[in-house]
């Protein structure tokens, strides 16, 4: 075994154009209240390269083009589709006319451990506060929730790392059930 130097991984990535062409996955993240841009930049680059659907950025979460969000995304905000709304409200109400079903990916007393959940249709997951996750009001508008299992001390995740875990599960899911 040996690694892939830069120079054999840049000759496998797609160029912007190629990019452009590739149909993305059926699924969209809903970031309510993010308040580290260095957190959204993450997604970003995340939803780049598991080829998300859509960002919806809502509430205070801050969007492009801001410097600390460049620095995490390294340019992935010119690659994923995005729009902003200023209340979560309004950004799951846009989610669902689009035809998303709404998941929350919470703690909550009805979430099911979200390996267990198989879309059938595009699925937009929201991900809440660093802090204090997802409003109750918030909650109510979703379809479902969805939990990442927490095995030590600790009973969260960093929300940049919760959503590529996601990203990655659900890409490899809709990947292999094409």
């Amino acid at each position: 075994m040996q690694k892939h130097y830069f120079e054999d991984i840049e000759a496998k990535r797609l160029t912007i154009e190629e990019n452009s062409l590739k149909p993305r996955f059926p699924y969209a993240c809903l970031l309510a209240n993010i308040r580290s841009l260095y957190n959204v930049g993450s997604i970003f680059r995340s939803a780049d390269s598991f080829r998300c659907g859509k960002l919806f950025l809502a509430g205070f979460t801050e969007k492009p083009p801001r410097k600390e969000i460049e620095k995490t995304a390294l340019g992935a905000t010119e690659l994923v589709p995005w729009v902003y709304h200023p209340s979560i409200n309004e950004s799951i109400n846009a989610a669902k006319s689009e035809g998303y079903q709404i998941v929350a990916v919470e703690h909550t007393t009805n979430s099911i451990d979200y390996t267990t959940f198989k879309p059938e249709t595009p699925v937009c997951f929201v991900m809440g506060n660093e802090l204090t996750g997802l409003r109750n009001e918030d909650l109510a508008m979703c379809d479902l929730a969805i939990e990442l299992p927490m095995y030590g001390v600790k009973h969260s995740l960093n929300v940049a790392v919760c959503t590529g875990i996601v990203m990655a599960f659900y890409t490899n899911f809709f990947v292999q059930n094409k």
